[in-house]
């Protein structure tokens, strides 16, 4: 008996863990305005990991679309990635059992700025003991979201070909950027349009 093994969207997998973990994490924390300042240690775990997450993602995708450039911070992965994919910025990412809709990287439509949500993870990665409450709903979510959008990107020709599968459980993007929606032996699928 043989084992067959396709190629594994790794970035992707993870991008549904979060999604996952997100979801769980709603039945203890109602995701509204009035919560988003809401923080936790759990918050703190999500947001480490998703925001790493990020950074690796971030990085990949500019060594693929910019291969001679050295992006090693957030501010060349806004450079690169604005130029390449001028639509990421505004790109927005809803939840919509929630009715929230968040544009993780809207800050990069202001030069050289940066999201707060990533300006905060770093400070709870570096001074957790003064910046736990930074650890908030908000910003988790918007990592969450922000590493979505990246992930969309990295994955471009899947996304765009509806490969990109299982569909997350809780974020979804915005209808620009929705192509067509399909079903196949593993459940619904879409065809994203970036």
């Amino acid at each position: 008996m043989t084992i067959e093994e396709k190629t594994k969207l790794v970035h992707w997998n993870y991008f549904l863990a979060f999604d996952s973990d997100a979801e769980k994490l709603s039945r203890y924390i109602e995701f509204t305005k009035e919560n988003e300042k809401t923080y936790s240690i759990e918050l703190v775990r999500l947001l480490l990991s998703a925001a790493s997450e990020v950074d690796v993602v971030a990085k990949l995708l500019c060594n693929k679309v910019s291969p001679s450039e050295n992006a090693g911070d957030m501010e060349d992965y806004r450079r690169i990635l604005n130029t390449t994919f001028p639509k990421i910025k505004n790109m927005k990412i809803q939840i919509p059992r929630y009715g929230l809709d968040l544009t993780p990287w809207e800050k990069w439509n202001q030069k050289n700025r940066t999201p707060i949500w990533w300006k905060d993870y770093n400070s709870v990665k570096h001074q957790r003991d003064m910046n736990f409450y930074k650890a908030n709903l908000k910003n988790t979510l918007n990592s969450i979201a922000g590493l979505f959008c990246l992930v969309l990107y990295y994955y471009k020709d899947e996304a765009e070909n509806g490969n990109l599968k299982p569909y997350p459980n809780l974020f979804s993007v915005s209808s620009e950027f929705r192509g067509g929606y399909d079903m196949d032996e593993s459940g619904f699928i879409m065809d994203y349009k970036l």
